[in-house]
């Protein structure tokens, strides 16, 4: 019987990562673990860069979720300054944030997270992919989603400039202003956005809530965690992905902590393992207590769950009618089902469209005041934003001059690292039995992580001489005949 089984490399996310699952005597998971091997250095990077170069060079980090960095970047500008954007300005970051979100929450459900439940989680791994969820659902769906995804990038493109590496943000505004034709264009694709959103949660509702195997399975304790939750909210403590306060609600959904974005340091720490590149966010005001549940742990999350339960509505009103609807579905607030994320990403979605229909119908968003120059001497500044993977924290500091002397970036799937570690131990201990391991069982505990959307190239940052390094010199039979180390005990 193995003792040892390795998932390598896990799929369907984005940057690279294994797990490592050992067995006891009887054939049961002792202790499953997900390490980041991947290192990405853009804290070190940026130090000697002008402040205005961040925007650009942290939307590099990430190819799937630039616009986010490319958002917090830009907002740690305005606060780096202390130069408010014009109401044109913050118009449209507004109006590319929200298609931004639209459209990667699609891209996460239809490619990435999504055929584990439209597919199965048991269907053959060829079939887990987004040519399997068009086979289930039809071709003339995957035409609807591919076009819609194109209408939403190539809005994206049209005010912030490119879609991959967007090129609009600056201190105090924007670098261009959107005509009456552009707004026009805003209005069709935020109408066509919400109508694809609203078919989406229908899709889910038939194939996934309709079935019976499926709810099970969410509601399953191998895939359930009672943790803190944490995200950003306006003044109404609503759902808000560009602006507000950072709530955090404990285990029972009370309201624990209410800060701004500047106060993070105070309240969120790093712990570092030896056995991943990733550092695991904890709260401070509680401690790190290990990689446990409950209220004495300091673990938390973020991503669209956490953003549902520290919430206490959706900013839109076909959004906040699924809201009431999934936590009615789901028991009540707050939900701690991981798997759960999936519908609350679906939520998420059509409050993305709806605030991209509310936005483009704004009569500043055409105003050609688009930016405020910036004339304070620069010393510190911290931008927050929710990307779809949950809260995003970039925090420079910077000479008189403006240039970089530190940076500190702490992304969505740092804040989330403990939990899902948490979630993935917990999954393989949920279903691996009697050492029974097959393809569908090892493809259940990548769900684990999977429902989190994880960014692990974003996640990991270290400072070279310092990175944990291990070298196995093996000669041809396999046997380790040398090795090599440093900072790794």
């Amino acid at each position: 019987m193995a003792s040892r089984v390795t998932v390598d490399p896990i799929t369907r996310l984005e940057g690279h990562g294994k797990i490592d699952i050992f067995l006891n005597d009887e054939g049961n998971v002792d202790r499953a673990y997900l390490q980041i091997p991947e290192l990405r250095g853009f804290e070190k990077f940026a130090e000697g860069r002008p402040a205005e170069d961040m925007p650009q060079i942290t939307s590099r980090i990430c190819g799937v979720c630039p616009t986010a960095h490319h958002m917090a970047a830009a907002k740690a500008l305005d606060d780096l300054y202390k130069v408010e954007p014009t109401p044109a300005g913050k118009a449209i970051r507004e109006l590319v944030y929200s298609t931004f979100m639209f459209e990667d929450h699609a891209l996460h459900f239809y490619f990435l997270g999504g055929p584990d439940f439209v597919v199965g989680p048991d269907a053959p791994k060829a079939e887990r992919n987004v040519l399997g969820v068009i086979g289930k659902v039809g071709v003339e769906v995957g035409k609807k989603v591919i076009a819609m995804r194109k209408a939403a990038r190539e809005l994206i493109s049209l005010a912030g400039g490119k879609v991959i590496h967007p090129v609009l943000g600056l201190p105090g505004g924007v670098a261009k202003a959107l005509k009456a034709e552009d707004q026009a264009t805003a209005k069709k694709v935020a109408d066509e956005a919400v109508e694809f959103a609203e078919f989406t949660l229908k899709v889910f509702d038939d194939i996934v809530l309709k079935n019976k195997e499926y709810v099970d399975l969410i509601l399953s304790d191998a895939y359930t965690h009672r943790t803190y939750y944490m995200g950003m909210v306006d003044e109404n403590n609503r759902v808000n992905f560009y602006d507000g306060q950072l709530r955090v609600v404990d285990p029972d959904g009370k309201e624990f902590l209410k800060f701004p974005s500047g106060d993070y340091l105070k309240h969120v720490a790093e712990h570092v393992e030896p056995w991943s590149y990733i550092k695991f966010c904890y709260l401070k005001d509680v401690g790190w207590k290990g990689f446990e549940d409950g209220p004495d742990s300091g673990v938390y999350a973020v991503a669209p769950m956490a953003r549902l339960n520290v919430a206490d509505g959706m900013p839109t009103p076909k959004a906040q009618a699924e809201y009431e609807r999934y936590f009615e579905t789901l028991g009540g607030k707050p939900v701690h089902q991981t798997l759960a994320t999936h519908w609350a990403r679906l939520v998420e979605l059509l409050s993305a469209a709806e605030m991209m229909q509310e936005i483009s119908a704004r009569p500043e968003l055409i105003d050609p005041d688009i930016r405020n120059i910036p004339t304070e001497t620069p010393v510190e500044g911290v931008g927050v934003v929710e990307a779809p993977r949950g809260t995003l924290f970039h925090h420079y500091r910077t000479d008189e001059r403006g240039v970089i002397t530190g940076a500190n970036l702490i992304v969505a799937t740092q804040n989330n690292a403990a939990r899902i570690t948490m979630s993935v131990d917990k999954a393989a201990k949920g279903v691996i039995k009697n050492g029974k391991v097959d393809d569908g069982i090892l493809n259940k505990v990548e769900m684990a992580f999977r429902a989190y959307d994880p960014c692990f190239g974003c996640a990991t940052h270290s400072l070279p001489g310092q990175m944990p390094l291990e070298v196995r010199v093996r000669d041809r039979e396999g046997n380790i005949v040398q090795r090599l180390a440093q900072y790794v005990d």
